[in-house]
C-alpha cells in the first residue's frame, strides 16, 4: 500500500480511483463497511481504492483548544486500512485555510484534479466545505458535474450506529469490551516501555510500564486482562517477533503507594525473562477486571494480584477471546 503525505506525494500520470473519505480514527466496524463498498467499486471498475484522511484532526483546528484523544496511531491505522484492501492513503493536511474551501473547490481541487475520482464513498453523515456546507447530496449533485459517482453508506453494525465518539466513551467509562465490539477488535494502546518505579518486579510481578503517545485514548483506571505484544516501528524489528501474550494490565496511579502519576502497566503471564525497556509494544485490552483499589498491605495487594493474574489466565484462554469480542462478560465487566 501507498502512503501520500499531502496531494504532491501523489504519482504524475495517476489515473482514475475511487475514493473514500474521512478521519478513521479507530477504523471501526461502521469505517470497515465504508471501505469494502469503496473496495467492492474499485474492484468492479478495475481501479485503486484511495483512502483520504487527515491530520490533525479536523476539530482541533476549527475549534481551537479541543483535545481529540486519539484510537489508533498513524501506522496502525494504516495497517488496518491495508487489510482491507485499500491500495493508497492519503493523508491531507488540515489546517484553517483549507477548512474554508467550499464544497465545491475541495471536490475539485482535491478528488478530481489530483486523485481523478470515479466513484466516491463516505459515510452517510458526512459533511465537509466551510462551515459544513456539503453533505452527500451536494457530492451527488457535483458527481453530475465533474463525473463521478457518489454514494452515502450507514456506518452500522449489528443494528447499531457505530462512531469514535461512542467508542471514546466507552474507553472513558471503562467498558473495554463494548469498546472491542464497535472496534470490531481489542482496543490497542501503543507506547515505549520506560522505566518506572519497579514495584511489580520488587512483588514478583515484573511490570512493561507503557509510555503511550500524547492524547492517546486510555481506558478508565482500573485492572484489565488483555494482551502485549512488540511490535515494529519505523523498521526496527521488535524484540520478540511474532510474540503476543496474555497480560494483566493496570491503569492509574497506584494508590496503594499513594502515587500520583497515571500510568498504563503491562504484566505478561508467566513471562518474568522479558527485557522490553526501549521496545515499543501494544497494549490490547480484552476484559475490565476491577476498579483500582488501596489495600491496607502489600500482602493485600499482592493476593488480590494473584487473583487477576488468575482471572486474566481465564479470560485469554476462552475461545476466540483473542478478538476481545467475547460475550462471557456483563457491561464489560469481569469481576467475581
Amino acid at each position: 500500500m501507498e502512503f501520500w503525505h499531502g496531494l504532491d506525494d501523489v504519482p504524475e500520470g495517476w489515473g482514475r480511483s475511487v475514493v473514500t473519505i474521512g478521519v478513521f480514527d479507530g477504523v471501526h466496524r461502521g469505517h470497515q463497511g465504508m471501505v469494502r463498498r469503496a473496495v467492492e467499486m474499485a474492484r468492479r471498475l478495475n481501479l485503486p481504492a484511495v483512502v483520504v484522511t487527515f491530520d490533525p484532526h479536523p476539530d482541533e483546528v476549527v475549534r481551537p483548544g479541543t483535545q481529540t484523544p486519539r484510537l489508533t496511531t498513524p501506522r496502525y491505522r494504516g495497517e488496518l486500512l491495508a487489510e482491507l484492501g485499500v491500495d493508497a492513503v492519503c493523508t491531507l493536511p488540515f489546517t484553517l485555510e483549507f477548512s474554508k474551501m467550499s464544497p465545491d473547490e475541495f471536490v475539485q481541487s482535491v478528488l478530481v484534479d489530483r486523485l481523478k475520482v470515479a466513484g466516491l464513498v463516505v459515510g452517510e453523515n458526512f459533511r465537509f466545505g466551510h462551515k459544513a456546507a456539503g453533505d452527500v447530496e451536494t457530492l451527488r449533485e457535483l458527481g453530475e458535474k465533474y463525473d463521478f459517482v457518489a454514494e452515502g453508506v450507514p456506518l452500522v453494525s449489528n443494528g447499531e450506529t457505530i462512531s469514535s465518539t461512542l467508542i471514546r466513551e466507552r474507553l472513558a467509562a471503562g467498558d473495554v469490551a463494548g469498546a472491542a465490539e464497535a472496534l470490531g477488535r481489542p482496543h490497542r494502546v501503543e507506547g515505549v516501555v520506560v522505566r518506572g518505579f519497579q514495584r511489580g518486579r520488587a512483588l514478583g510481578v515484573p511490570t512493561a510500564n507503557v509510555e503511550p503517545p500524547e492524547r492517546t485514548a486510555i481506558p478508565a483506571d482500573g485492572v484489565y486482562a488483555g494482551w502485549l505484544q512488540c511490535i515494529e516501528v519505523a523498521g526496527i524489528p521488535p524484540a520478540y517477533p511474532g510474540e503476543r501474550w496474555p497480560a494483566a494490565i493496570s491503569v492509574g496511579t497506584n494508590p496503594t503507594f499513594a502515587g500520583v502519576e497515571r500510568t498504563v502497566e503491562a504484566h505478561a503471564l508467566d513471562r518474568d525473562d522479558l527485557d522490553l525497556y526501549g521496545a515499543h509494544v501494544a497494549v490490547d485490552f480484552g476484559y475490565r477486571l476491577r476498579d483500582n483499589l488501596r489495600f491496607d498491605s502489600v500482602e493485600a495487594l499482592i493476593e488480590q494480584m494473584r487473583r487477576d493474574i488468575e482471572r486474566t489466565r481465564e479470560l485469554t484462554a476462552q475461545p476466540g477471546a483473542r478478538s476481545g469480542t467475547e460475550s462471557g462478560t456483563e457491561s464489560g465487566t469481569a469481576e467475581r
